[in-house]
């Protein structure tokens, strides 16, 4: 009889590069087919146009307190970048109280209900069990998230851009920079961008400890992106330098890897259910 051929076998290692590319590749095909990620972006490229199109529509409307008959002028905006930022001199444009608190900085807050809502749906669906326990790590897990809720914010970013200019323009506002340039401007964005690294790695530590309660994963990441909210405007001015991109991407990479690092202990320390 003649002696079977043993065939011996091999089981591939799959690196760490392979796994978090495979799972950076499905997060990022779910996120575009999410019908969530597209209201989102559109509701930010929306806000600004609404906004200063009806800020701009009331100007000079005059309304009387019943109680003191005291009669207040409404002022509207008078430079389109008053989304973004404050201008050399904004303190004598229109407006000027309301950009100061619904501007483009918003987008950081707004970010948080995407990420939660992401992470959470991982685990009321169960998909996050059945992923650790066949194919990645919980590493991977958390830097794909990072990663797509960054890609989701810089977007956000980018469409509140596009809106405010669009919304200068329907409304005739004046587009002069007051003395800065455009290279202000970029640096602005870019530092926002990179900002935003921030306070998605907070959200997904946040969303990855409350697992698959959204409710309270939306609370905690509004509480917690509270605490650097108001530093948004100061370290990302509208005449941001160089230096200003650099310590956004610097703060950010500290945070993602360390917010990151606390984000893969929680999981490994609680249950996934």
């Amino acid at each position: 009889m003649a002696s079977m051929e043993k065939i011996p076998v091999r089981f591939e290692n799959v690196g760490f590069g392979k796994r978090l590319g495979s799972m950076l590749k499905v997060d990022f095909k779910r996120m575009f087919k999410s019908r969530l990620f597209y209201i989102i972006i559109a509701a930010a490229l929306v806000m600004p146009i609404l906004m200063t199109v009806m800020m701009s529509m009331m100007d000079g409307t005059v309304s009387v307190d019943p109680q003191t008959g005291v009669e207040s002028v409404m002022v509207g905006p008078e430079n389109a970048w008053q989304n973004i930022g404050t201008l050399p001199g904004g303190e004598a444009m229109g407006g000027t109280d309301v950009f100061a608190m619904c501007n483009i900085n918003m987008m950081f807050m707004g970010v948080c209900v995407f990420v939660c809502l992401f992470i959470s749906g991982d685990f009321r669906s169960g998909y996050a069990k059945n992923l650790f326990t066949v194919r990645s790590k919980k590493g991977e897990y958390v830097i794909s998230k990072t990663l797509a809720g960054f890609v989701c914010g810089a977007l956000m970013l980018v469409a509140y851009f596009l809106g405010s200019v669009l919304g200068g323009a329907i409304s005739s506002l004046s587009f002069n920079l007051h003395g800065l340039n455009v290279g202000n401007l970029v640096m602005c964005m870019l530092a926002k961008i990179f900002l935003m690294l921030v306070f998605v790695s907070i959200f997904t530590l946040i969303s990855v400890a409350a697992k698959q309660k959204a409710w309270l994963a939306i609370c905690g990441s509004l509480g917690g992106g509270m605490l650097l909210f108001m530093m948004v405007s100061m370290i990302t001015p509208l005449g941001s330098t160089f230096i200003n991109v650099a310590l956004c991407l610097a703060g950010g990479a500290i945070f993602a890897f360390g917010l990151g690092a606390i984000s893969n202990l929680v999981l490994k320390k609680t249950s996934l259910v």
